[in-house]
């Protein structure tokens, strides 16, 4: 049977176990019920899924290739690293995957404008892209703190002909961002979709998301056992926020005799406020609609986060990352700030590629697994190029050489 996971999970309302569901105002209940409809029944069309292959190998240049990195394998002395290639998807991510799918979505709805919310800027780059290849206008909410940080990916955006709009209230970062976008949402219903950026939000954004995703762990299955004559990775590791890339790449394996891993960020401590390790502190909530763990302050409202990511700096997780998290599927791990510079650095240095900081979470927990398992083969999912960080990182932590003292003993 292929895939059985993947076709048990979620139920007919979107729930993973007890997370998922819709929670949503009343204003909004027909609208998704429309999207939902609309959805289930282009999944299954041949019109449907031929257009998109034709996108993703004419236009996104896919499959994207996985790669042995030799030299940083060697370096750690550990074992064998094999990096998913997804930096290499046009626009520098996997976002594309889904936004290409999701803009398909909005025009068979009869649609006109897509509306979104963005973190570290990828998911509103790869859905301006979108937009501007099928003739969309569109809307992207991003926190006035990542506009700043992530600033080459907000001059993509306008370049790429959307309109960007500052969240200036709270933190100020992606949790606000999504108030801004489903606020602005609310007043568009009729000529615009919400282009959710991960497998959050109500059902049935974390099934479609996850579906658009699969394409990634699809691939990379079929790539590995044609390099390894049939074999499979002893591990599978990727960076969670909303998670996204994630169960892009678990869907290819978690019907296997393979271990996974969701790397979450662990900032600078373990306070409330210096880390977005949702599976590892928080607890079961609501939160832009949809039930999921959740990091959450003493009143239950959702906690401040800090991620050196801005993609990962989210205090929930995808419904279906809480639910592999509970059942045991997925092994939830982090990686530090500091980590996950050394990380960015290493892979920079070692192989001639420079990560996305949200990758680099993934590739700094692997490169600390694969001095455990020295004689296994661990697959990363890098998610995304660095182009939008180089800044930001030298800016706050210099031009470090790896490996530095202790970081490849």
């Amino acid at each position: 049977m292929k895939h059985p996971y993947l076709k048990s999970q979620p139920d007919e309302k979107g729930y993973f176990g007890a997370y998922g569901g819709a929670f949503l105002p009343p204003q909004l209940v027909e609208e998704f019920e429309r999207i939902t409809e609309a959805y289930m029944k282009l999944r299954k069309s041949h019109a449907f899924l031929s257009e998109l292959r034709r996108i993703r190998l004419h236009y996104q240049g896919r499959p994207t290739p996985v790669y042995h990195a030799r030299r940083l394998s060697e370096a750690i002395g550990g074992a064998q690293l094999y990096f998913k290639r997804e930096d290499l998807n046009h626009t520098g991510a996997h976002k594309l995957n889904h936004c290409m799918a999701e803009a398909l979505v909005a025009k068979s709805l009869g649609k006109t404008k897509l509306i979104a919310e963005t973190g570290a800027g990828q998911h509103g780059v790869a859905l301006a892209t979108a937009a501007a290849h099928f003739g969309l206008e569109c809307e992207i909410h991003m926190g006035e703190v990542d506009i700043e940080k992530e600033h080459p990916n907000v001059v993509r955006m306008k370049i790429l002909g959307a309109k960007v709009v500052p969240a200036t209230h709270g933190l100020k970062t992606l949790k606000e961002a999504v108030d801004s976008a489903f606020e602005a949402y609310l007043a568009q219903l009729d000529t615009a979709m919400y282009a959710i950026g991960s497998v959050v939000g109500p059902h049935p954004f974390p099934l479609m998301v996850r579906d658009f995703q699969s394409v990634v762990g699809l691939e990379a299955r079929e790539q590995y056992r044609e390099m390894t004559g049939g074999e499979l990775p002893d591990h599978v590791v990727a960076c969670v926020g909303g998670g996204s890339n994630a169960m892009g790449i678990f869907s290819g394996f978690i019907d296997d005799d393979v271990r996974l891993y969701a790397v979450e960020p662990l900032g600078r401590g373990t306070k409330l406020g210096e880390h977005a390790a949702t599976l590892s502190y928080g607890k079961p909530g609501v939160l832009h609609g949809f039930k999921s763990i959740l990091l959450q302050d003493e009143n239950g409202d959702p906690a401040p986060v800090h991620s050196i990511a801005s993609g990962l700096d989210y205090p929930g997780v995808g419904p279906e990352q809480a639910y592999l998290h509970e059942v045991g599927r997925v092994e939830s791990v982090g990686a530090s700030d500091r980590e996950t510079v050394e990380a960015f650095y290493a892979i920079s240095q070692m192989e001639g590629i420079i990560p996305a900081l949200e990758s680099a979470h993934a590739i700094a927990y692997a490169m600390k697994l694969a001095k455990e398992v020295p004689h296994d083969a661990i697959l990363v999912n890098l998610s995304g190029r660095g182009d939008k960080d180089i800044d930001f990182v030298v800016e706050n932590y210099g031009v470090m050489t790896w490996p530095s003292e202790g970081d490849a003993s």
